[in-house]
């Protein structure tokens, strides 16, 4: 029996194939997409299937959406993916769709000291709960419980609630926001397409000027979000605007992070994941985003125990894999 296990997100698409004795480790064949190049899954899985010499029967794929009753729309993707058009079309004996956030977080049990980065050590709790957020081209947010034999991971859609301002600065954000989107999540401020919404209210609002090579490349239809990060993150001569974009970006991420905390009493520790953590390590690692997520007033103390720590591995794929190997022995 070979699996193939996929995380489907908004910009990227990553396959692999898994055997049972190589587990969720162990590819035996994998690649990656650009999502948007592709009208549907089905199209880009049958792409994949024929450049491999190896015969799946079976798919389990972590999508970035809710997953409801076998079907999910992909919240920043034209897709609407079925398990059972799916496993029709692709001629497989089953396929399983679960939340790219609940992939990761089936992920988290498994992960060894060299698939995180820590930010905070902490002091976990034995059979805490586990929170997980991931900022990627958009906000995903989901938490592991303990149910007295191990972790059982539970997905969410936080990433869409109200955004909260936590400084003057941030109001402003917000009001700016409010003219463009009805609804301001902290999607619209913390993920792939929340850092150019900080950046053009700095940059609108008279904060910075924005030099004329700058505006040229962010009209030239390149990823955005890269531009700003690899501007700001400049090792000899950083962009002050875009700078000041990404430190606003790390504090709101760092307050949702503990945000998320305290809602699911996170004892057992945060982790962030997500391509943006991962980009943009360095910045976490100068302690602003752990300043803001311990900012909780009479709950400060008990979020300096959480530990966090960043993945720095692929863990929606891993996750995906050992969902789909766990189902196919049963």
């Amino acid at each position: 029996m070979l699996l193939l296990a996929g995380d489907i997100g908004g910009t990227k698409t990553e396959l692999a194939v898994y055997s049972a004795d190589g587990g969720p480790r162990k590819p035996l064949a994998q690649a990656e997409f650009h999502s948007k190049n592709y009208p549907s899954l089905e199209a880009l899985v049958q792409e994949f299937l024929a450049k491999i010499d190896q015969r799946v029967d079976r798919a389990c794929f972590g999508v970035a959406g809710p997953v409801i009753a076998g079907h999910a729309k992909i919240t920043n993707l034209p897709w609407e993916i079925d398990e059972t058009t799916s496993r029709q079309q692709l001629g497989l004996r089953s396929v399983r769709l679960l939340n790219d956030l609940e992939a990761i977080a089936r992920a988290v049990p498994i992960l060894t000291p060299d698939d995180v980065h820590t930010l905070n050590p902490g002091e976990p709790t034995p059979g805490g709960t586990i929170a997980v957020i991931a900022p990627g081209t958009g906000l995903g947010e989901a938490f592991l419980t303990w149910d007295g034999a191990g972790y059982r991971a539970h997905a969410s859609e936080g990433g869409h609630a109200d955004f909260a301002p936590a400084d003057p600065r941030q109001i402003e954000l917000l009001q700016y926001l409010r003219k463009r989107y009805e609804h301001v999540s902290y999607e619209r401020v913390c993920s792939g397409i929340g850092i150019p919404n900080i950046y053009e209210y700095l940059r609108d609002s008279g904060f910075g000027r924005e030099s004329p090579e700058f505006t040229e490349l962010l009209g030239a239809g390149a990823d955005q979000t890269r531009l700003i990060l690899d501007a700001a993150l400049h090792p000899t001569a950083p962009c002050p605007l875009c700078v000041a974009a990404v430190d606003i970006f790390i504090d709101i991420l760092g307050a949702e992070a503990g945000n998320l905390a305290l809602k699911v009493f996170a004892t057992g520790g945060v982790y962030l994941a997500g391509g943006i953590p991962l980009r943009a390590l360095t910045a976490l690692e100068k302690g602003r985003v752990m300043d803001a997520f311990r900012r909780k007033g009479r709950l400060a103390d008990l979020l300096a125990e959480v530990p966090v720590q960043v993945i720095v591995c692929r863990a929606a794929i891993i996750g995906a894999a050992s969902f789909g190997l766990d189902l196919a022995r049963l």
